[in-house]
């Protein structure tokens, strides 16, 4: 994968736009993008390039028509590497906060609250996924 075409190709708020539309939407031909999108026949023909080319849109041909598809690949392998590396850092961040909550609350528990166990501090889960 070429990461710099890729963030080209997502610098512009059009082509975003574009994605938007397929990703809501999959599947669709030049026409009927045009149709939704306030831009003529030839600059939503230029920007599909630009998608093409850094394998954000794949194209398959129905009998005349050419459908445009949203391939997600690139953005997910972005993430992986420019994204959860750093959300990682938050997690463990996170991770740490609650350990230290926990234990300065079993270090101010009184003998009462440690038998009742009603001392209780809960952090939630910001996040679900990765470890």
């Amino acid at each position: 994968m070429d990461t710099d075409k890729v963030f080209r190709a997502l610098a512009d708020p059009s082509r975003r736009q574009l994605l938007d539309w397929l990703h809501g939407d999959n599947g669709q031909t030049l026409g009927e993008l045009c149709e939704d999108l306030d831009m003529t026949r030839q600059a939503v023909t230029k920007h599909l390039a630009l998608l093409e080319d850094a394998n954000l849109v794949v194209t398959i041909r129905r009998g005349r028509e050419k459908l445009h598809y949203l391939n997600p690949v690139p953005l997910h392998e972005i993430h992986e590497r420019w994204i959860g590396k750093y959300e990682r850092r938050r997690l463990q961040a996170l991770h740490e906060l609650k350990k230290g909550l926990e234990a300065k609350r079993d270090e101010s528990r009184s003998p009462k609250e440690e038998r009742d166990g009603q001392a209780r501090i809960r952090v939630r889960h910001v996040y679900s996924h990765h470890a």
